[in-house]
């Protein structure tokens, strides 16, 4: 849950890179996504802009590890305030070098706008 209001966030990732794809040079990138699996879309300088994050990752084989043990790869991405609805389902999806892992979303949602109170 977050909000109502704008306020920073984090995504934080653990991905497990398979021994032989280590040395190897491998993009990602995460999507926010509305409950219907639509890109969100914000009003940027340069005009409206799905929200998206994009980067590369490269791991070596570790010294002294098994060869065929995964290998751990720790990102955190971090995000300023996105004025988001609220009362809201979103997810962030995670693609890698093209490819929807399994289990590679996260949902959450913004919390509603309290009601002014009658007086």
């Amino acid at each position: 849950m977050t909000g109502p209001d704008p306020v920073p966030s984090a995504v934080a990732l653990k991905i497990d890179v398979d021994w032989h794809e280590a040395e190897t040079s491998h993009h990602w990138e995460l999507f926010l996504e509305d409950a219907d699996g639509q890109p969100v879309l914000m009003e940027t300088g340069e005009g409206t802009q799905p929200v998206e994050v994009r980067g590369e990752f490269t791991v070596s084989q570790p010294l002294g590890i098994p060869e065929g043990s995964p290998i751990d790869v720790a990102l955190a991405v971090n995000l300023g305030p996105l004025p988001l609805a609220p009362g809201t389902r979103f997810a962030w999806r995670l693609m890698i070098d093209g490819e929807a892992l399994p289990g590679a979303s996260l949902g959450f949602t913004t919390r509603p706008r309290p009601q002014p109170a009658d007086g």
